[in-house]
């Protein structure tokens, strides 16, 4: 089934492994908060990350979500489309390549996995969502 921007409006829990190819792995737990404004919903992510020999450390990032499935950065670049049904898309940010692949399968959880390679990133990056 297709998801719209409705869909995703609400509060979620986040769990997050990242696991770089040259750099100590991470984890990260929070909540992503949807909610609507006055174009479509604002993204506000907040959690705590652990790097693995680092202290944890307490992290917020906001993007906003605009219809159909149109995601922003909060200064109004442009950043991708989340496909609908699920599947890959990408987002190029020289010399960086972000390809992500959103799976709807079990929804109303969801998972998002980000593959980024450049001249000095080499991670992957899994998040699973659920309902709060």
């Amino acid at each position: 089934m297709s998801r719209q921007l409705a869909d995703f409006e609400g509060t979620w829990r986040i769990m997050r492994q990242i696991t770089h190819a040259d750099a100590p792995d991470a984890q990260y737990e929070g909540t992503a908060h949807w909610t609507p404004d006055e174009a479509g919903l604002l993204y506000q992510e907040n959690g705590i990350l652990t790097v693995t020999g680092h202290p944890p450390m307490q992290t917020e990032r906001r993007y906003l979500w605009r219809a159909p499935l149109d995601v922003y950065f909060e200064d109004g670049r442009f950043f991708h489309t989340v496909p609908p049904g699920g599947g890959e898309t990408r987002h190029w940010c020289a010399p960086d390549d972000y390809r992500v692949t959103y799976r709807f399968a079990a929804w109303p959880r969801f998972e998002t996995v980000w593959r980024v390679q450049g001249p000095a990133k080499d991670y992957t990056m899994v998040s699973r969502y659920a309902p709060a």
